[in-house]
């Protein structure tokens, strides 16, 4: 089992009952999913870049990305409809827990000048997205062999319904918020 996982179940849901005194079990909100994805602009001009991103993916998530393709032809940024223009993964479970662990214990620690993450990305329904700059922070990329700095985004969707619950949630699974 994950170690994250069954903290959740030990110590994070009797805090979150008593917080919000919540009268049944079912109503503490948990972890929905986790979604990752890496927008890819430079997709268009070199194709190869779809392939190192997908590895990168891959390798940080423990799963194969699906392609995004363009919904819409824009001309202004030579995009057709159909074009490859990204990738993501959607992690639930095990795998979920386990990159969330990583997350925040490994790979947040190791980004430069690290204060903490933003408190005002939550979307009013009780899901989180958080922006990485590079795939670097990642242990199991190396250095030298990508090819290009990446940014990220990564998506915590909770089965929280306000915003204060699911920041108690991530707050309590080690989600290291900035002081305000």
């Amino acid at each position: 089992m994950a170690r994250l996982k069954d903290r959740y179940a030990s110590e994070i849901v009797p805090a979150l009952k008593e917080k919000f005194q919540y009268d049944n079990i079912m109503e503490v909100p948990k972890l929905v999913k986790i979604v990752v994805n890496m927008g890819l602009g430079e997709a268009i001009a070199n194709p190869k870049a779809m392939d190192a991103a997908v590895g990168d993916l891959t390798m940080i998530t423990g799963q194969k990305p699906i392609i995004t393709k363009a919904k819409k032809s824009v001309a202004a940024f030579k995009v057709r409809e159909g074009m490859s223009i990204g990738c993501k993964v959607t992690l639930r479970g095990e795998k979920m827990y386990e990159f969330c662990d990583r997350l925040v214990s490994v790979a947040l620690p190791r980004v430069r000048d690290f204060k903490g993450v933003s408190a005002k990305a939550f979307d009013g329904r009780g899901n989180y997205t958080l922006g990485l700059k590079e795939q670097l922070i990642f242990p199991e990329i190396e250095y030298d062999k990508i090819d290009r700095v990446r940014g990220m985004e990564v998506c915590f969707v909770t089965s929280a319904k306000t915003d204060e619950e699911a920041k108690e949630l991530l707050r309590l699974m080690g989600m290291p918020f900035a002081a305000k």
